[in-house]
């Protein structure tokens, strides 16, 4: 007994610390939404100009998705998200020496932002794939969603402390003090990391570690374009709160900054909450429903849940009901989490990373069209219809899941499924 404890201390050490860099890959990114209340008059910029410059971090995000999980697979997640932090976290404080930089005589400033916070998203691609690479390592199979949602719900802390402190920071010392602050603890959680974490390596992950990507066999595994088309949909809704919440709710419900901060949290302190909830739900129901519908039942309920409260909180005229229910709308969007995780795990333990940088993509393509279309939308037809129209995106990626078998395995990773 005393060895079994022994071994499940290292687990929820890694957990601990991928759960403080979940944190800080979502502070980074939803700092710039609080900070874009002063830096757009500052620098001349339309609601459209800042959505090319959310858009520009998710296009680097997803391009970097497959290439990150691959990383991780071959040199483990320990050497990888060091070097990715200490990355992300040099172009976070380059955000606020924008106007500053060479390269803004050359392409504007608004190209200037934009390079920038691509290279951000392209250090940031490596973080969740990684984590998944960490969890398949170092979690038995019946608590991989549990340990996903841990890793993962670390960006509700991140994203609800983060728009009070940016706001209360950035009223009181400037908005670029927002990004040298964010970029220090950053490079203090990378020494966190390389310090106390370690790799798993065995006999087979190491073996492992060589064995060359199935991409043929990924493209004939229907379960996987349905998965991404779903995971779309959901990075479609989630980038609509970490790009545009703070600000709809200061610009179009009359909220003021420093309130507006403290309310901004409301759906990240959900997700903090829903994100573990529903891995551990969903890996409590395999045993008794069987993985597919385990996972389905998972996956399905919460989108169709995000896409209904979503709906409600657009069209409510109360302030706080509006609030409550697209809170409430993040929270079962990330209930979800843990079933899309798991799967790409279930699918290939063997290329953990490399297959959940697939889904990533796929969301992150969903979030790349999400900042510039939603401003686009709310100018044509309203804030109304462009939150109906995620709503309805959401429904969408809960009923994909009607296609996705879990149970679906690669053949190569029938002899190592445990």
């Amino acid at each position: 007994m005393a060895s079994v404890r022994l071994a499940a201390q290292p687990r929820w050490g890694i957990l601990s610390l991928l759960f403080a860099i979940s944190a800080v890959t979502y502070m980074d990114r939803v700092n710039i939404s609080v900070t874009a209340r002063q830096m757009m008059p500052a620098y001349g910029l339309t609601d459209q100009d800042m959505g090319y410059i959310f858009s520009a971090f998710v296009f680097g995000y997803a391009l970097c998705q497959i290439p990150g999980g691959w990383l991780g697979d071959r040199w483990g997640a320990r050497l990888v998200l060091t070097w990715a932090l200490v990355w992300w976290s040099l172009f976070t404080a380059l955000t606020a020496l924008v106007a500053t930089l060479p390269l803004a005589t050359l392409v504007g400033t608004v190209g200037s932002l934009v390079l920038v916070r691509f290279f951000l998203g392209m250090g940031e691609a490596v973080a969740l794939p990684n984590f998944n690479r960490a969890v398949a390592d170092w979690m038995p199979p019946g608590q991989r969603g549990f340990g996903i949602g841990i890793a993962i719900g670390g960006i509700g802390v991140g994203a609800a402390l983060t728009p009070p402190l940016a706001s209360w920071i950035m009223v009181n010392y400037h908005w670029q003090t927002v990004f040298y602050c964010s970029a220090l603890i950053g490079l203090g959680v990378a020494l966190l990391w390389m310090r106390c974490s370690r790799d798993r390596q065995t006999i087979d992950s190491v073996s492992l570690a060589l064995v060359p990507v199935p991409w043929r066999q990924f493209s004939r595994c229907t379960s996987l374009w349905w998965l991404i088309a779903s995971y779309a949909c959901l990075g479609y809704v989630a980038y609509i709160y970490m790009s545009w919440f703070y600000l709809y709710l200061v610009n179009v419900r009359g909220v003021d900054l420093l309130r507006g901060g403290w309310l901004a949290a409301g759906p990240f302190l959900a997700i903090l909450v829903f994100c573990p909830l529903g891995g551990w739900i969903t890996d409590r129901l395999v045993p008794t429903i069987g993985l597919t519908r385990a996972r389905m039942s998972i996956g399905m309920i919460g989108m169709v849940l995000a896409g209904g409260l979503i709906a409600l909180g657009a069209w409510a005229d109360s302030q706080t009901m509006a609030v409550a229910c697209l809170s409430l709308g993040a929270g079962w969007l990330y209930f979800t989490v843990g079933a899309y995780w798991s799967v790409t795990t279930d699918l290939s333990k063997t290329h953990a990373g490399t297959l959940s940088g697939v889904m990533n993509m796929g969301a992150n393509v969903g979030g790349a069209i999400s900042p510039s279309l939603t401003p686009w939308l709310a100018d044509h037809w309203g804030w109304t219809a462009s939150l109906l129209v995620a709503a309805l995106i959401a429904c969408c990626g809960g009923l994909m899941w009607m296609k996705i078998d879990a149970a679906e395995v690669l053949q190569e990773d029938l002899a190592q499924k445990v």
